[in-house]
């Protein structure tokens, strides 16, 4: 990919805001002592995973969306997670995008929600998907270039990996991060994948 068509994968948001002053001091923090862009990368994606809790693993509020808000409470749902990473990648120069899959809710058919996670564009391997949703028991996610280490596979009947990496979450992720009481509301009404329109163009992953 040139120049211009990684430039919405570095841009700046009001979900994706890294040009926020504690975003971008963090991400810097991440950087100090890193040699190359996988390093820098490495080192995001580990604080995103490990450092910010899953508001339904850990039943934390508030409700998060814009990177900036995940950073400072430190908690999200998968969504938010992604945001951030992408906007720490993002502010080290680091071109990110949002992935989504479409995972079983109780791991055995119907109903179906849409998953976070994101896709970082490294020098050495393009396009690489990486899932910072957090680690617990059964979900060993890990950065491993070229080799893919996301939490969930996508297994199951009517299960998948939607194409695209987006350069902005999809519509339907924002209005429930934004309109939902709380973790527990979020829990109830999670996104599926219909209507998964992305409100820019898309690359591709694979």
């Amino acid at each position: 990919m040139n120049d211009a068509d990684l430039a919405p994968y570095l841009a700046a948001s009001r979900w994706i805001d890294w040009r926020d002053p504690a975003v971008s001091e963090q991400a810097g923090r991440l950087a100090a002592g890193q040699a190359g862009d996988e390093a820098i990368a490495a080192a995001c994606f580990a604080f995103v995973r490990d450092e910010i809790r899953h508001s339904a693993d850990f039943r934390l509020n508030p409700v998060t969306c814009a990177a900036s808000a995940v950073l400072a409470w430190r908690t999200g749902y998968c969504y938010a997670k992604s945001h951030l990473l992408a906007a720490l990648l993002r502010a080290n120069g680091i071109p990110a995008g949002l992935c989504y899959q479409r995972l079983s809710i109780g791991n055995d058919g119907p109903p179906y929600c849409l998953h976070g996670l994101n896709a970082v564009h490294l020098r050495r391997h393009g396009w690489y998907r990486i899932d910072a949703r957090g680690n617990k028991p059964g979900v060993d996610a890990r950065f491993a270039p070229p080799r893919e280490r996301l939490a969930f596979p996508a297994r199951q009947p009517g299960e998948a990996d939607l194409p695209g990496i987006h350069a902005e979450p999809l519509p339907q992720v924002v209005a429930v991060l934004t309109t939902a009481a709380d973790y527990a509301a979020v829990l109830a009404g999670l996104p599926d994948a219909e209507d998964c329109v992305s409100p820019v163009p898309t690359a591709d992953w694979r």
